[in-house]
């Protein structure tokens, strides 16, 4: 998908990678045993390792190691069976031993890729360089005192993946289409829960802009911990822009670590970036090198749950789903699950429907997720067979699916118990038919008059005057037949 910005003089491009933090499900911390329950009260969730304190030494979690591989697979990447703890040495409050235990020349997982999908119909390829696996700093409070600032530890030492992908990004929407694939990956194989709002996947991502045909890569900004896809995409967009005026007028790109400010979708200078040499990285003394076996990783292999796009192909092959629906079902191993349940001997394209329709839009009208929801499967998926079976019409259906709903009763007693059985006794319904034109001969002339777009109008009467249960098929069949 070719993306440019144009100006008056030039037509420049992005070139931007990402990093994303993704928190590790886990019980406990990487290096202790400390909870890493969300949104327990301040500094409840605190070893002593957690905390810097002396002769502490950290045990590496095997769970974590377990959950990054598992990523790693889920991105068509290279397990390394040979990684290395190192130490990145900074000071600032959040990180109470001055340093911060990651990996560095030796990850965990080496290349992968995703496919994203854009909203032209085009796919694109997006590089995974590494993860590694590395803890997490404390949280800063900066709102509570307007002369202090507040840490809480609660985070630091939780478990973190650092996804960092190859500059292959050249627009906001590949971007955020990439985050929410990982997102949804993610999810999929619980090795984190995404939720950005919290904080549990954040987004650094590196943007620098060039001349359209230009080779190799200009100075780069860096913009830090952005904790939305919508945000992510302003950002970058917001960053290009302000670098494009910088060079329009003259001026050069420092290299700059960045942040995005929400209120007025700028991004504003925190610090000059700086580079590896600055860390000082070494291995970690205290931590040996982490060997893995074949044996191993295949046994991960075996865990592994059908992925978003492999569950997207078959829906559409199985189902007969458009790949836009196909899309919106997996985005979730909920939803597809849901699906799949529902469509379950019944007809796919139509229960795929009532879900993106009415389920959903009722599910957002009530602020509820879709594991709260009221309608199970096996009601949508007995609801489409009602509608197939003549039982009753679609708009009936929409009347079911409201008392569905409050009930929580399968739309089958709900038809029997309130009478809305679709009539489909030709005589019937014929009567009904003959009444309707005995009533109104002036419309009846009309129409044979030459205004023939009255026969909607007669359609509507009818299916009036049998309350919504007449069979619309047949009251179409019997008004072409009876006015010529």
């Amino acid at each position: 998908m070719t993306y440019t910005i144009k100006t008056a003089q030039n037509e420049w491009e992005i070139v931007c990678g990402l990093e994303i933090h993704c928190q590790i499900i886990s019980k406990s911390k990487i290096f202790s045993g400390a909870s890493t329950e969300f949104g327990d009260d301040a500094n409840e969730n605190v070893s002593f390792i957690d905390a810097g304190m002396p002769g502490m030494l950290p045990v590496l979690n095997k769970e974590c190691v377990h959950q990054a591989v598992k990523t790693g697979l889920g991105l068509n990447a290279e397990i390394n069976k040979y990684s290395v703890f190192s130490r990145k040495n900074y000071f600032y409050a959040d990180q109470p031993n001055g340093y911060q235990i990651t990996q560095y020349e030796y990850p965990i997982v080496g290349k992968g890729s995703v496919k994203i999908d854009l909203s032209d119909g085009s796919s694109k390829e997006i590089g995974i360089t590494r993860i590694h696996i590395e803890q997490d700093a404390a949280k800063s409070i900066h709102d509570l005192n307007p002369k202090k600032s507040y840490i809480d530890f609660n985070r630091a030492g939780v478990g973190l993946m650092e996804i960092v992908t190859e500059p292959d990004f050249r627009s906001p929407e590949e971007a955020g289409a990439f985050l929410k694939k990982l997102r949804s990956i993610v999810r999929y194989l619980e090795t984190c829960d995404g939720n950005m709002d919290e904080g549990s996947m954040r987004c650094d991502a590196s943007i620098s802009v060039r001349l359209k045909g230009e080779k190799g890569m200009r100075e780069r900004a860096e913009i830090k911990n952005v904790n939305s896809v919508k945000f992510a995409m302003q950002a970058i967009e917001n960053e290009a822009k302000r670098q494009i005026e910088i060079y329009e007028q003259g001026g050069t790109i420092e290299q700059q670590t960045r942040q995005f400010d929400q209120t007025t979708g700028q991004t504003k200078f925190l610090r000059l970036k700086e580079y590896a040499d600055d860390y000082r990285y070494f291995p970690e003394p205290d931590l040996p090198p982490l060997y893995l076996t074949d044996e191993y990783i295949e046994n991960i292999k075996k865990e592994m749950v059908e992925l978003p796009d492999a569950k997207k192909e078959r829906f559409i092959k199985q189902f007969g789903l458009t790949p836009y629906d196909a899309d919106l079902l997996t985005e979730s191993r909920q939803s597809a699950d849901f699906f799949e349940k529902a469509a379950k001997g019944h007809d796919g394209k139509k229960v795929a429907n009532w879900i993106l329709g009415e389920l959903f839009a009722n599910l957002n009208a009530n602020k509820l997720s879709l594991e709260q929801s009221p309608v199970t499967p096996e009601m949508i998926g007995e609801l489409v067979d009602l509608i197939a079976q003549n039982v009753i019409s679609g708009k009936i259906a929409k009347d079911v699916f409201a008392y569905m709903w409050q009930s929580r009763e399968m739309p089958s007693k709900i038809v029997e118990e309130k009478g809305l059985k679709q009539v489909t006794d030709t005589g019937a319904v014929e009567k009904i038919v003959d009444e309707v034109l005995a009533q109104n001969p002036d419309n009846l002339n009309a129409y044979k008059a030459g205004k023939t777009n009255l026969f909607g109008w007669f359609v509507g009467q009818v299916m009036k005057a049998s309350k919504g249960a007449a069979n619309p098929g047949l009251v179409n069949e019997l008004l072409k037949k009876k006015l010529g």
